[in-house]
């Protein structure tokens, strides 16, 4: 959130229905088939037509586009038709912090927070978790805590809220805001008084409690690559990467105005998160006066980068905006699309289907693989409304290992006539012949996507 303005007085909206695409994937040693079940090839399906809105836009590329939603605007049908309609993320606006989920210690309450989840789900989108610490939106008997009292309550909150919506959301703004705008160090806020490694403990302690969600820092004026607050919190996320410290991804609010306006080394400052081994994540967008070539410039920078998952918008009609008389936002107080809206989806169509470049071009099966090789071969098993199977064929070798990586947020469920190990996160699988022959299978939880893995097969 910008300095001018108070913290946590932020309204939105949200959603929209996101095409899911089954795709057949080749990568170096591998091949793909498509979803249909037919014979391998040696490309990529067809590219799906232009999306007709921004959810359908951006998951061409493989992104998400989504908005804020505010509990007590889900009782309005314009509010939720262009919500439904246009995103396919979803993050609550106040309901899942801190004061609204703990108002009295240990005493948890999600009633506001679930009604968000649910209209979620029921529409078929995603949920962004926002946020769990923070030195805003503190209950009153939280402030009264300091020291080992104020961490362990931390850690408690932590521990209460995602043990709630364990493996349901998709990505946890754990730590908000804990930077300060004037020097680049950290915010003086009754967290850090707690002691410096507490943004680190509140990471770990979310890790423990849901491995299977991505873990962001978010926070406000990052974007800008030259500022000393985008280099303090930069320092802190190569500082947590180096050591392990489990920090999935970086929350980029992006509030620009004539105050912090939007900078064209944003893209430069995504490329560097990236490149630290984060993805990077828009967050809460909204500019000032809504101008059409300065939203397609943010949409483009985030396109730009592979890691870049997404974007969501603080916002849908300007009259839910935090910040209502900057008309910041895609949609008028009427519900009319702005030239913004034409503008974020003109550029989200241009994109291309993939949103990371291929190490390697896909490669045709061969008959006879090279000596010293192997190659994995999919095909499309049965489907059901929230997983599906894949049958795999090695060839080339009779001691082999596969190993299989699913974009996120899929999962696995099980496999069979193999023998497989799967990492903590339930993202990637490795798998060696059990005694059943080359040709074994995969159960995947899509959670939305529907994106086929990667493989790739060495001999053992």
């Amino acid at each position: 959130m910008a300095p001018s303005a108070a913290p946590g007085v932020r309204r939105a909206l949200v959603a929209g229905v996101v095409a899911a695409l089954s795709l057949g994937i080749a990568v170096a040693g591998t091949t793909g088939a498509d979803a249909a079940g037919s014979a391998p090839v040696a490309s990529t399906s067809t590219a799906p037509p232009p999306g007709t809105t921004l959810g359908t836009a951006a998951a061409r590329s493989g992104r998400y586009f989504g908005t804020a939603i505010s509990a007590s605007k889900l009782g309005d049908s314009a509010y939720t038709t262009i919500a439904g309609r246009e995103f396919d993320m979803v993050t609550p606006e106040n309901e899942m912090k801190l004061d609204a989920t703990e108002p009295r210690q240990g005493q948890f309450v999600f009633t506001a927070a679930d009604r968000i989840f649910d209209w979620a789900v029921q529409n078929g989108k995603r949920v962004r978790g926002h946020t769990l610490v923070w030195h805003a939106a503190e209950p009153s008997w939280l402030q009264s805590l300091t020291g080992s009292a104020l961490r362990q309550a931390m850690i408690d909150h932590i521990n209460g809220v995602m043990s709630h919506y364990k493996g349901k959301i998709y990505a946890w703004d754990v730590v908000n805001e804990a930077f300060s705008d004037s020097t680049g160090g950290r915010r003086d806020s009754n967290w850090q008084r707690t002691g410096d490694d507490w943004i680190e403990v509140a990471f770990r302690t979310a890790r423990a409690a849901d491995p299977a969600a991505k873990l962001c820092y978010n926070d406000y004026n990052i974007e800008n690559w030259s500022w000393a607050k985008t280099q303090g919190v930069y320092n802190m996320v190569k500082d947590f990467t180096s050591r392990g410290v489990p920090i999935d991804c970086v929350g980029f609010q992006a509030h620009f105005n004539s105050l912090t306006p939007y900078s064209a080394d944003f893209r430069t400052t995504l490329r560097n998160f990236a490149a630290l081994g984060v993805d990077v994540q828009i967050t809460e967008l909204d500019i000032q006066g809504a101008p059409a070539t300065t939203y397609a410039n943010v949409v483009n920078d985030c396109l730009a980068v592979p890691r870049c998952n997404g974007i969501t918008v603080w916002g849908v009609r300007d009259p839910d905006s935090w910040r209502s008389s900057d008309t910041p936002l895609l949609f008028d107080g009427n519900g009319g699309k702005k030239p913004a809206y034409t503008a974020v989806l003109d550029a989200l169509n241009a994109a291309g289907t993939d949103p990371s470049p291929s190490p390697t071009p896909p490669v045709s099966p061969s008959p006879t693989p090279p000596a010293g090789s192997c190659t994995a071969t999919l095909k499309a098993g049965p489907k059901w409304f929230d997983r599906y199977d894949l049958v795999v064929t090695v060839t080339g070798s009779d001691d082999w290992i596969v190993t299989m990586t699913l974009p996120y947020p899929e999962r696995f469920i099980s496999a069979w006539n193999a023998a497989t190990t799967v990492n903590s996160a339930r993202s990637v699988m490795t798998a060696r012949p059990d005694g059943h022959g080359d040709t074994w299978g995969v159960s995947i939880r899509h959670n939305g996507n529907r994106t086929w893995p990667t493989v790739t097969c060495r001999p053992a």
